[in-house]
């Protein structure tokens, strides 16, 4: 499904003698279909993304069982609780550019004797393996979501790679699955989504797409299993020669395969060198941001074009499995930990790509936010025994309702955020029904004035529910020790009538309003 942006900007010249011209006429304009809803939004688009980097994984998700932070066998009790309230549908580890450096004997038996490892990627330091292959799938079982298991391809082996698979999921007796049940694992695993490698054109092995393409087809081959959902390597941004080229690779050989990543990370400034500060930033950055942001509509209309050409009964899908935004470190931070706070802007970051996966459930069938707690644009951040839930957090907690919902094909109209002679659309949505719910979801990134909507809604609907994540400021942000700026809160709106909804969203402010 395609979500149309039509931008409206009226003059019209009044009077005879004296002319003049009128105020620029904008109007948000939404219609919905339910009668032709078919397609469903998967669950795992809303899904995260967990690697050994910075404190995600120590201190953010595990302290371990002798912590005197409450835990659950070594997992944060605060951080669990948060995780299933907001309903966690796929959870990715371990990596990530740390992937494709690990190697998942050294993460299991005892914990005393398992080797260490330095982590190269992120910071230098050296991490003593005790979350390994079980914590990470016990924590899944945990918090009920389903693991995604990246396997390294740049420093691994088609070996490495076919026993973990073995080790994870086999039935059969075997020196692999024998080694799971020493270890304390009678049963095997569910896991069905297996990704093959990295950014192999980057900190996964460098390698050159076609090179790629036939290793990844050595893996595959050797990566069974039942239901198993395979993912290549796809690409960065709008790189559509790679995509290109490793679909080129598998001409024939599509089956091997069930969907291809792509990374999309959100930089204001769109300098890895000078990304931005997540919490000192005027309009100017606020507005880069969200232009940057909506780059993604483009990039994965881009490569779409291509995976239709080699496949089109479009039976794989595109997997965004690293999303989000990325600023400079917070200062005094640790070098390559990657911290950073989550305001007002990052909500709005949320909602419009969300809306984007949403209105592209027809080819994307799981997207993954970077990452999970503290790090990027983390849902979650953890200070000693504090925990506090990001603005993003609770975008995901209000939008979880499409999960697994069907989703509701919109025409949207939506005026212009303008900014320095450059413009975006102001409102962006989405809209799903579940249990006769429909569900509508809108963001206005206009962070000085309100958009009024009219909803076309096609038939008679009651309020059930109406939801709001906004702050007083852009800048805005849930900070430990203090209270909550940013949360969601009941939002009041008008009554339908004849079939459509005059709904007005409050400048920089994600909505959800659920019909009956």
């Amino acid at each position: 499904m395609r979500v149309f942006y039509l931008f409206i900007i009226a003059s019209v010249l009044l009077g005879a003698c004296n002319t003049k011209v009128t105020e620029p006429v904008t109007k948000n304009h939404l219609s919905l279909n339910t009668d032709s809803a078919k397609i469903k939004i998967n669950k795992e688009i809303y899904g995260h993304f967990s690697e050994h980097l910075g404190t995600c994984i120590y201190e953010g998700i595990y302290v371990g069982e002798d912590s005197k932070i409450p835990n659950i066998n070594g997992y944060r009790t605060d951080v669990v609780e948060a995780m299933k309230e907001m309903k966690v549908p796929v959870l990715r580890w371990p990596g990530g550019c740390f992937a494709d450096t690990y190697h998942w004997k050294d993460g299991i038996g005892p914990k005393k004797d398992r080797p260490s490892i330095v982590n190269v990627h992120w910071g230098g330091v050296t991490e003593d393996n005790s979350f390994g292959t079980h914590e990470f799938l016990n924590f899944c079982e945990l918090i009920g979501t389903e693991p995604y298991l990246s396997i390294n391809v740049g420093s691994g082996t088609v070996q490495e790679a076919a026993e973990w698979v073995e080790y994870v999921t086999s039935t059969n007796k075997s020196p692999m699955t024998d080694l799971r049940k020493k270890n304390g694992r009678e049963e095997p695993w569910d896991v069905k989504f297996w990704g093959i490698g990295n950014e192999n054109w980057g900190c996964g092995g460098d390698m050159a797409p076609d090179y790629y393409a036939d290793i990844y087809r050595n893996y595959s081959c050797f990566v069974r299993g039942h239901n198993f959902q395979k993912i290549i390597c796809g690409p960065s941004g709008g790189d559509t020669y790679w995509t290109e080229t490793i679909l080129e690779g598998l001409k024939g050989k599509m089956h091997l395969t069930q969907g291809i990543s792509m990374h999309y990370y959100t930089l204001p400034t769109g300098d890895w060198g000078s990304k931005g500060s997540s919490t000192d930033f005027g309009e100017d950055m606020y507005f880069k941001t969200i232009r940057n942001t909506m780059e993604v509509e483009k990039y994965i209309q881009s490569h779409l074009e291509i995976m239709d050409k080699y496949d089109p009964e479009g039976r794989v899908k595109l997997i965004v499995d690293e999303w989000g935004t990325w600023y400079d470190k917070l200062p005094d931070s640790k070098e390559g930990f990657l911290q950073q706070q989550n305001t007002v802007r990052d909500a709005l970051v949320t909602g419009i790509n969300l809306n984007i996966f949403n209105n592209h459930a027809d080819r994307i069938s799981m997207a993954n936010i970077a990452q999970i707690v503290n790090v990027l644009q983390a849902v979650i951040l953890t200070q000693g025994a504090e925990m506090v839930k990001t603005p993003t957090y609770y975008v995901f907690k209000m939008y979880n309702v499409h999960q697994d919902a069907t989703l509701v094909p919109v025409e949207f109209e939506s005026e212009l955020y303008e900014f320095e002679g450059e413009s975006v659309p102001a409102v962006t949505a989405s809209a799903s029904i579940k249990d006769e719910v429909l569900s509508i979801t809108l963001t206005n990134a206009n962070p000085n004035k309100a958009a009024e909507i009219m909803c076309d809604l096609g038939k008679e609907f009651e309020v059930v529910n109406a939801q709001i994540v906004s702050g007083n400021e852009i800048t805005d942000y849930n900070d430990f020790g203090k209270e909550e700026k940013v949360t969601i809160k009941d939002f009041e709106i008008e009554a339908p009538a004849n079939g459509k909804l005059k709904i007005e969203i409050p400048a920089h402010s994600v909505i959800l309003v659920q019909l009956k």
